[in-house]
This record gives structure tokens, C-alpha cells and sequence, in this order.
């Protein structure tokens, strides 16, 4: 039997964690927090603040037949359109990325690195899953209690946000 909780997640009542999975919880959280401080320090070793960089590669991982239009990076991003826009106006002007309009709908404006702004990400991005792999225990930690809870049927659907 499942109840809604504040947050508005579905647990299975009576499921209790362990100490073992709050120290799971707990190794991951300070291992998040300890890369996102590592990836702000080398995107700013390469110039670039840390949301400039998760613009950079937002669109070098597009998968689309177009471009990464400004509009997708918004939603990737979890900001507002004008936002994107002021993100992509500060890169245009350091020459790491280009504006274009999509050859569908001129309506859309498209984003591409410039040779720049690869080679940039891809420092910060070496570097970075470098410092991934230094953690690879504390990930492997938490992905066998997750996977440990959803067996036991923790979960009766998946968490918001993770669709």
C-alpha cells in the first residue's frame, strides 16, 4: 500500500533504510557537492562560469538533427527562455559558440560550439570525469542501494523528475 508523502513521491508504508543506506545517502550527497565544486573550479581555470559550461555541454551532447536550438537549452538548463538567451549572448561574445537560424523555421535560433568552445569543454570535461572516476566507489554505493530499494519495491513509480 503506497501513500503520497509532502514531497508528493509514493514510498511503500512500512519501508524503513538502513544505517547502511542513509551512509550510502550521505557518501553521495558530499560526493555531489565535492564534484560540483571541482567542476565550477576547472570551468573557471577555463574562463568560463560554471552555467556556461553546462551550456557548452548541453550542446555538444545534443543527439537532434538540428542543432541545439535556444529554446532546448532553456529546458536542459531548467531556466527560462530569456535567460538562455542572455547565456548564449555572453558566449557568442567570449567565441564560444554561434547563433543560426534552423533552415526548418527561421523562428528558431540554433547554437554550435565554435572550435573554442570544444576545446574548452573538453578540458573541463577530461577533467572532470577524472574526478568521477576518484569517486567511482561512492557511485557504485549508492547505485546498489537504489537498486537494492527499487527491488524491494520501494518505489511504486518513479521519483518526479527522473522520467
Amino acid at each position: 500500500m503506497a501513500r503520497d508523502d509532502e514531497a508528493g513521491a509514493e514510498r511503500t508504508v512500512g519501508m524503513r533504510l538502513s544505517d547502511e543506506d542513509y551512509r550510502a545517502l550521505g557518501e553521495f550527497r558530499h560526493a555531489m557537492r565535492v564534484f560540483l565544486a571541482f567542476n565550477a573550479e576547472g570551468a573557471r581555470a577555463q574562463g568560463v562560469t560554471s552555467q556556461q559550461h553546462q551550456a557548452l555541454l548541453a550542446i555538444r551532447s545534443h543527439q537532434g538533427e538540428e542543432a541545439l536550438a535556444i529554446g532546448e537549452l532553456a529546458d536542459s538548463l531548467l531556466i527560462k527562455n530569456h535567460s538562455a538567451i542572455g547565456l548564449v549572448s555572453r558566449l557568442v561574445e567570449r567565441g564560444l559558440v554561434t547563433r543560426m537560424e534552423s533552415g526548418r523555421d527561421r523562428r528558431r535560433v540554433l547554437v554550435n560550439l565554435t572550435p573554442a568552445g570544444a576545446e574548452a569543454l573538453e578540458i573541463i570535461s577530461i577533467r572532470n570525469l577524472g574526478q568521477l572516476s576518484r569517486t567511482s566507489e561512492i557511485l557504485g554505493g549508492i547505485l546498489e542501494t537504489t537498486r537494492k530499494l527499487a527491488a524491494s519495491g520501494a518505489w511504486s513509480q518513479q521519483p518526479a523528475g527522473c522520467e
